[in-house]
Order: C-alpha cells, then sequence, then structure tokens
C-alpha cells in the first residue's frame, strides 16, 4: 500500500495531478480544496495517499493532511458512501470540519455538499457519531485526564458534542485544564447557559 507520495507535480487535472516520483507517475484524485491550492508543475509535493483496491481498479486518494485522509477512510466505513461521494465532502469541508458538522448533527450543512441528500447525511451523522471525531484527534491533541472527564460529564448532561468541544477548548485556553475538576465544571456550565 502506498502512504505518502513525495515527488512534483507533473500535470495536473480536472480532479487529479500527476506526481513524479523518481521517474514514476502517480496519478492521484484529490479534493477540490487541495487541488486548487496545488503548487504549479515542477514543483514539490507531498501527498498524504489512501491506496483503493477493488478487484477490477487501484486508485491514489491524495490528502494534504493525515486528518483529511484519516476522514475519508472513516467515511469510506459508511453504507452508501464511495470514494468518490466522500471526496467530494473533502472538497467541502476539511476533516476537522466534518467532525464538527457530524458532532453538531448539522444535517443542512452536509446535505448542501452535491451529492448528498438529506437521508445520506442523516446516515452519515448516525453511522459516523463519535468515530470521526476521535478519527481526526489524534493530530490536535484530544483533551486527556480531567478535560476528557469533563467533556465526558458535559456529553451526559445533555450537550452535544460539538458544543462540549468548543467549551473544552475554551476552558484550555484559560488555562482551567489544570484546574480542580469542579472548578472546571462550574465554568463550562456557565459559558454553556450563556450561549
Amino acid at each position: 500500500m502506498i502512504g505518502r507520495l513525495q515527488g512534483t507535480i507533473a500535470d495536473k487535472g480536472m480532479d487529479s495531478a500527476l506526481i513524479d516520483v523518481h521517474g514514476v507517475g502517480y496519478e492521484v484524485m484529490l479534493p477540490l480544496g487541495t487541488l486548487a491550492g496545488l503548487p504549479k508543475t515542477g514543483e514539490s509535493i507531498t501527498l498524504h495517499i489512501h491506496t483503493h483496491v477493488r478487484e477490477d481498479d487501484i486508485k491514489l486518494f491524495g490528502f494534504e493532511t493525515k486528518n483529511d485522509r484519516t476522514a475519508f477512510q472513516t467515511m469510506l466505513k459508511v453504507s452508501g458512501v464511495g470514494p468518490k461521494l466522500a471526496l467530494a465532502v473533502l472538497g467541502a469541508l476539511s476533516g476537522r470540519e466534518l467532525a464538527q458538522v457530524i458532532g453538531d448533527s448539522d444535517t443542512r450543512r452536509l446535505s448542501a455538499i452535491p451529492g448528498i441528500g438529506k437521508k445520506t447525511a442523516e446516515r452519515m451523522i448516525l453511522e459516523l457519531g463519535g468515530k470521526l471525531k476521535t478519527a481526526v484527534s489524534g493530530e490536535s491533541g484530544a483533551p486527556t485526564g480531567m478535560l476528557s472527564d469533563l467533556g465526558s460529564a458535559l456529553q451526559n448532561l445533555g450537550f452535544k458534542p460539538g458544543q462540549v468541544d468548543r467549551v473544552i477548548g475554551e476552558i484550555r485556553g484559560k488555562g482551567l485544564d489544570v484546574a480542580p475538576f469542579e472548578v472546571a465544571l462550574r465554568e463550562a456550565l456557565r459559558m454553556l447557559k450563556e450561549r
């Protein structure tokens, strides 16, 4: 399996780029955002790759970040979502944004992406649930210790994962991640009440 390519851009297409790695050209399918931000032909690039193998086809899908590749791979586990649709989603949203949309159960924003209807959006939210957030949080430093306990407590109180993540970020930003649990919980509840 190919996991990463580092080479120069030999050619650009409508939905792919040809990456030259030591004289071998790899055609890599790319999300629109990545395609639009590619450097000029002849310049170097590094892409995180998902190798998609079917009995009659092998395709490479490239992403700027590991998070986007992880989001792509996680979406492929949803029934009815194939590589083409997953690529379209990542053309509209980054992996982190998608995790936020899924966490907020925002079917409106998901179904605004071409190829995703309301039913597919609902299925993605149902099947991805916390999986996507967990999958893409590896690079960002997911909350640990007291903040993890705080997040669980807030979700048990009925707050949505997206709301909880924003408040956890603010708690960390205020330096309360080293405060006693009760102090952080009180502050988080105050912040959530003001919204």
